[in-house]
C-alpha cells in the first residue's frame, strides 16, 4: 500500500509503526508542519504554519483547527497535483484538525484517524480540579466547541484508534463502535530495569540505582498532571526522609489548561506557596529531559508519583513500571485501568495531600517490600503493553485489514 501519515509533530504516535510498515514493503510518506525538526524514519513532505487566529472567544479553537485543517489540504493538493501522489490509507491524527479536508483531496483512499480524547463540559478533566472552578455557562460551551474537528474528525474517517479503553470511552457511543483500542507500546527491552545505572543531574550530584530517589515527570509542570498536588506533599516527604531525593521533569508553560492569573509559572507560584518546606539540595528541577536521560531516571528512582485528571494516560506511567519502578498513582479512571493498588502498584485520591505524603514516605522508607510490586508493574507491562510482542503487531494488523 501507499500509506500517508499525517501529524504535526510526526512521527508522535507513528514512531515505531511507520517504520514497521514500510519494512514491511509498504511505500510510507508522512506530512507534518514544517517547524518540525523531529527526524523522521520515512519521507517527508510539510505543510505551511496556519496564519494567526484572530478569532476569540467560543470559536477560537475550531478556527484554528479550520486554519490548520485548510494549510494541510493546500500542500495535500499539491502533492496529488505535482507529484500524482494518491494514497491507499491516509492516517492522521484528530486532533489538531490536519485531517478535516483530505477526504476532499483524496476521496478514494481508506481514512485512519488517532482518536485520542474527547472532550466533555463535565464528567472527565473539565471541572475536575475545584481549585479551578470552571463558572458561568461560557467555559461549557467553551468545551463543547473544543470537540466540533473532533466529531468530524472521528466522523468522517473509515476507523479510529485509541491507546486504552478509557480513551475510547471518552467519544460518544455510536462513534465508539469504530474504534479499535491498541496502545502505541513501551519498548520493554530499551526501558528496563538496571542495578548499575546512574544519572548525573544539573547540579553535578549522581543518582544511583538502588539510591533513595523520588521522581515525578510531566512534559509541563501544570495541575492537568497534579503538580501542585506533588509539590504540597513534599514538606511532609521531605521531613519524613531525610535522605531522600528528588527529581522533578518538565518545563514550565502549558500543555493543558491555563496558566496561572498573575502571570507566572506553575513552579514559580507552588514554590512561593511552600517556601521553608522544600530543601533545594534534595529537590533537584531539570526541565526538560533528553530521552536517554529520562530512561535512567526511571532505573534509578525507587518510587515515580504519577498524577492526572481523568484525562490521556501518559508514556511516563508505564515506562516507569516497565524499568520497574514503584509506581504511586492517582486513584483516576485512567491511571486504573493499568494499576490495581497492592497488586502492581498503590493509589491515592488526586486531591488528598496527606495521603500523598504518607503513601510516597512509606513507599522510600520499605524497598524491600515493594519489590514484589516493582515485579508485579514491569510483569503487567510486558504482558500488556510492550512494543514488539503485543502492540506493533497488533498496529500493523489494525493498518493493514483497513486498505
Amino acid at each position: 500500500m501507499k500509506i500517508l501519515f499525517v501529524h504535526q509533530n510526526f512521527p508522535g504516535q507513528f514512531l515505531h509503526l511507520a517504520p514497521a510498515l514500510a519494512g514491511r514493503g509498504h511505500e510510507v510518506w508522512a506530512l507534518t508542519a514544517e517547524k518540525n525538526e523531529r527526524p523522521s524514519p520515512v519521507r517527508v513532505f510539510k505543510y505551511r504554519t496556519p496564519p494567526e487566529n484572530t478569532v476569540k472567544g467560543v470559536a477560537q479553537t475550531w478556527a484554528e483547527m479550520a486554519e490548520r485543517g485548510v494549510m494541510v489540504a493546500r500542500a495535500a493538493h499539491q502533492m496529488r497535483e505535482k507529484l500524482g501522489y494518491v494514497p491507499d490509507l491516509v492516517f492522521g491524527h484528530g486532533g489538531w484538525g490536519e485531517t478535516l479536508f483530505l477526504r476532499e483531496i483524496w476521496p478514494e483512499a481508506r481514512h485512519l484517524t488517532y482518536a485520542e480524547f474527547f472532550y466533555r463540559p463535565s464528567g472527565l478533566d473539565a471541572g475536575f480540579d475545584p481549585e479551578f472552578p470552571r463558572e458561568g455557562l461560557a467555559p461549557r460551551l467553551g468545551t463543547l466547541a473544543r470537540r466540533t474537528h473532533l466529531l468530524q474528525a472521528i466522523q468522517d474517517a473509515d476507523a479510529g484508534l485509541a491507546p486504552t479503553v478509557w480513551q475510547a470511552s471518552t467519544f460518544p457511543p455510536d462513534m465508539r463502535a469504530k474504534i479499535a483500542v491498541i496502545h502505541d507500546g513501551i519498548d520493554t527491552g530499551r526501558v528496563a530495569p538496571d542495578a548499575s545505572a546512574k544519572l548525573t543531574l544539573p547540579s553535578g550530584k549522581t543518582l544511583r540505582a538502588g539510591d533513595e530517589v523520588l521522581s515525578f515527570v510531566s512534559r509541563k509542570l501544570e495541575p492537568y498532571r497534579g503538580f501542585h498536588i506533588f509539590m504540597r506533599a513534599l514538606p511532609g516527604i521531605l521531613a519524613r526522609r531525610p535522605k531522600a531525593e528528588v527529581v522533578i521533569v518538565g518545563g514550565e508553560g502549558q500543555s493543558y489548561g491555563p496558566a496561572p492569573r498573575d502571570g507566572t509559572s506553575w513552579k514559580q507560584r507552588l514554590l512561593a506557596e511552600i517556601g521553608a518546606g522544600i530543601d533545594a539540595e534534595r529537590v533537584h528541577f531539570t526541565g526538560h529531559l533528553p530521552y536517554p536521560g529520562f530512561v535512567a531516571l526511571m532505573q534509578v528512582t525507587r518510587v515515580h508519583a504519577y498524577l492526572t485528571y481523568p484525562f490521556v494516560l501518559s508514556w511516563s506511567m508505564l515506562e516507569a513500571m516497565s524499568a520497574g519502578a514503584l509506581v504511586v498513582g492517582s486513584r483516576t479512571p485512567p491511571v486504573e485501568e493499568v494499576i490495581t493498588d497492592g497488586l502492581n502498584g498503590r493509589l491515592v485520591d488526586f486531591f488528598d495531600v496527606a495521603g500523598w505524603s504518607d503513601a510516597l514516605a512509606r513507599a522510600l522508607a520499605d524497598p524491600d517490600g515493594v519489590l514484589p510490586l516493582r515485579q508485579a508493574a514491569r510483569d503487567t507491562i510486558v504482558a500488556d503493553y510492550d512494543l514488539r510482542s503485543v502492540c506493533l503487531p497488533k498496529l500493523i494488523g489494525f493498518v493493514e485489514r483497513n486498505r
